[in-house]
């Protein structure tokens, strides 16, 4: 990859790197594959430069953590001179890294809480980067009961985001919490509620924006976020979505549709699964239409058919030579997808696996979209990408589909899209099409087709 300088960076990352250093503490709300990561990076130089900062902790998925940033400040000239080091492994090695004087430290999210307890009250940082800061939506998880501790100890408060409310508007408290301590939302969440959200459904459980506060809500966090969208800025290749509907087996379609008519099926085998609810069976119903289906909690698993697998085969054949990204849903597929293509690669904490993509040594690689969603960068590697197992989430599949689908893709990129025909896939990939796609919609989807009747003894 060519060693890019200052003078690359967009007008809008120069607008960027100056908001973060007047705001010091904002929101870099920007799409996805905008190049937030050389933006920040840029901004902190000249902090640590002009001595307005002097230490920088960056929080950051565990992959992200480990190589995006490293990778970052090698591929722009002007960032070169920044030290980095990565604070993970095991304690001993956290502690030891933690030695090391240097300009900037990573963390993963899940270690945060570790690194508050061991400097308690003498926190030493005074920029705290959070990258993918929706990670942080949950008010009353670990991690950001963390970081509201220390955060009144920095100056400079940075979230990175695409999809700063992946789910509702439910998930941007705690995050502008870390920004203004409550000044603009509310000091507490249940105050947030109550002020935009009124509660619905049995129990009160489920929570409805009040008519007109979404608006609201935009105009209030304004000042503290800068959001842009990619297409409004940048000149990205042309990206094709495809649907390759894949046609099950006719046994095991007939008896995938008796299973999403009852709720209960026994297999020939003596193995019976019953869903208990709608969440379950449409788990269950995903797990079917890419080919196997957990029978246990401990990971057991029966194969019901190959149809996925046949038709990834004759894709790859039929694009031969070209590489392809493959996103798997389960450990199942994973397994499936190792046996029938014994030269794939799985995605793992090894930064070398990305670089060897990059550079055109692999032809398949795996990879989960929970860990592959966020901040790697993976465009130089190819242009193909086939969803082998659909998954729930909106901002999983988002993030997935960028890192092929951004700066420094030279090619135009196809998101190809294996559905079983006439089973969820297709629900599935329709609600995913909708940017306010959230997991209730998918639920909805199906319960719209699903009906408890008698249970039939189904046996395949």
């Amino acid at each position: 990859m060519p060693v890019l300088s200052r003078l690359d960076l967009h007008n809008y990352q120069k607008r960027a790197v100056q908001y973060i250093k007047d705001k010091r503490r904002c929101g870099l709300f920007l799409d996805l594959g905008m190049g937030k990561t050389s933006s920040t990076l840029t901004a902190v130089s000249d902090l640590l430069d002009e001595f307005l900062a002097h230490k920088v902790l960056v929080v950051a998925p565990l992959r992200v953590a480990l190589s995006v940033w490293h990778d970052e400040i090698r591929t722009w000239d002007h960032l070169r001179h920044l030290s980095i080091t990565s604070v993970l492994g095991t304690e001993r090695q956290r502690l030891a890294a933690l030695q090391r004087v240097t300009d900037i430290y990573t963390i993963n999210r899940e270690n945060l809480p570790w690194l508050v307890t061991h400097y308690g009250k003498k926190w030493p940082f005074d920029v705290i980067i959070i990258d993918e800061s929706s990670s942080f939506k949950s008010a009353s998880s670990q991690r950001f009961k963390a970081l509201k501790k220390v955060a009144p100890e920095c100056q400079y408060m940075i979230l990175l985001t695409g999809t700063p409310a992946p789910n509702s508007l439910l998930d941007i408290w705690s995050q502008m919490y870390l920004i203004d301590f409550g000044a603009t939302l509310g000091r507490t969440m249940s105050g947030y509620k109550q002020r935009f959200f009124e509660q619905q459904g049995y129990g009160g459980y489920t929570m409805t924006i009040r008519p007109g506060a979404a608006e609201t809500i935009h105009k209030l966090i304004e000042p503290l976020a800068m959001s842009m969208a990619a297409a409004d800025y940048l000149d990205l290749p042309d990206r094709l979505d495809i649907m390759h509907r894949v046609t099950l087996p006719e046994k095991s379609q007939q008896a995938y549709l008796a299973f999403e008519r009852d709720l209960l099926i026994e297999f020939a085998s003596g193995e019976d699964i019953e869903a208990a609810s709608a969440a379950v069976l449409a788990g269950k119903l995903l797990q079917w239409c890419n080919g196997s289906i957990y029978t246990d909690e401990h990971g057991s698993y029966i194969e019901l058919h190959k149809a996925k697998l046949e038709a990834l085969s004759e894709i790859r054949e039929d694009n031969s030579g070209e590489t392809m990204l493959v996103a798997y849903a389960y450990k199942a597929d994973l397994e499936r997808l190792k046996a029938r293509f014994p030269d794939a690669v799985v995605l793992d904490k090894d930064p070398e696996t990305i670089a060897r993509w990059n550079r055109g040594e692999i032809s398949m690689l795996l990879a989960h979209p929970a860990s592959a969603g966020h901040g790697l960068n993976l465009q130089h590697g190819g242009s193909l990408i086939v969803w082998f197992g659909l998954c729930w989430s909106l901002e999983y599949y988002q993030q997935f589909n960028a890192r092929l689908h951004r700066q420094g893709q030279q090619c135009a990129v196809r998101i190809l899209h294996l559905v079983a025909d006439g089973c969820l896939d297709e629900r599935v990939l329709l609600v995913l099409a909708d940017k306010d796609a959230t997991q209730q919609k998918l639920l909805l989807a199906l319960k719209a087709k699903c009906h408890t009747g008698g249970a039939n003894d189904i046996r395949i």
